[in-house]
């Protein structure tokens, strides 16, 4: 759950360097130095001399620590709600910065157990974890489905459905192209440079966010529309490292869609089994049987015809 707030002049600047430091009131360790080291209260600034006494101990060569941005940390954690992040009448009251109104969208539901603070291009957001979050199930609908994941189109369902890929960084990357060289042409540390590296990410975050909205609208419909889905497991992980479609495979966020479908299956008591994508396409529907296949017949068996998405024909390869 995530609300966007609104620090006042006077909070503004106690707000920016927090999300920087790492010690905080109300924890020891407000998310910061925990995503690295969650042992005792330390400084982000000394993690990195950690792994370099490290390799210095293991006979390993050092390297000496690179220099660590201002930028570096945009968020900060309070991981017990309560102490040092407490909510009153709707608004925020964080320790030491004060009583700040919050954008509520959704409404919070269940029990808050962690407060995170961040700072995007646009503003400053924050985001609760809550335990035992409400479930409303939905209605059976006697419906099952499989989804086959790919770039073409972004998936295509058992019924042969396809869901056409939008390709919101493709359709961006003009507008990041111009972006990044007003970023170029600025002088470092100059103030016309800062605007134009805000405008550059908010460039980024309008891509991200689009993304996000396709992918929420499209797990919705899955699970209104069925009781179980079958996804293939693809490793996306390996899949990216691909030089050719690694892009591609970026700008579709696979694992994205998949964590955002998971969840609403959940809330609306609806069921989502991951299957491991080997020999997806050579064994038969109904199970006890192989056919081995050649790529290029596996392919064109995915292959869908052509004219089914306006988007679908590419004259670059890899894309």
């Amino acid at each position: 759950m995530r609300g966007k707030r609104h620090p006042c002049r006077s909070e503004r600047p106690t707000a920016g360097r927090q999300s920087g430091a790492a010690r905080l009131p109300g924890h020891p360790l407000p998310g910061v130095a925990g995503r690295a080291d969650a042992a005792g209260p330390r400084l982000p600034s000394l993690l990195p001399f950690q792994a370099f006494f490290r390799r210095i101990r293991e006979g390993q060569t050092p390297g000496y620590p690179p220099f660590q941005g201002a930028t570096r940390y945009t968020s900060f954690t309070y991981k017990r709600f309560g102490n040092g992040a407490t909510l009153d009448n709707g608004f925020l009251v964080l320790s030491k910065i004060g009583r700040i109104a919050v954008r509520w969208s959704p409404p919070l539901e269940g029990a808050p157990k962690t407060v995170t603070v961040s700072r995007e291009a646009d503003g400053w957001y924050v985001c609760f974890s809550c335990a035992e979050g409400p479930v409303q199930p939905l209605p059976p609908t006697d419906q099952e489905t499989g989804i086959d994941v790919g770039l073409a189109s972004f998936a295509t369902l058992a019924s042969g459905e396809h869901i056409c890929n939008p390709r919101h960084y493709r359709q961006a990357e003009r507008r990041l192209k111009t972006a990044q060289r007003r970023v170029s042409r600025r002088k470092k540390g100059s103030h016309r440079r800062r605007k134009a590296v805000t405008l550059l990410a908010k460039a980024h975050l309008k891509a991200q966010r689009q993304r996000a909205d396709f992918h929420h609208k499209e797990a919705l419909k899955l699970a209104h529309q069925h009781d179980t889905i079958y996804r293939e497991d693809v490793p996306v992980a390996n899949m990216g490292r691909n030089h050719r479609l690694a892009k591609s495979i970026s700008d579709a966020s696979w694992a994205q869609f998949r964590a955002i479908l998971e969840a609403k299956a959940a809330y609306a008591g609806r069921r989502v089994v991951a299957v491991p994508p080997a020999y997806s396409s050579q064994d038969g529907s109904g199970g006890g049987w192989r056919v081995q296949k050649s790529l290029s017949v596996r392919a064109s068996a995915r292959t869908p015809s052509v004219g089914w998405c306006s988007t679908a024909t590419r004259t670059r390869p890899g894309t």
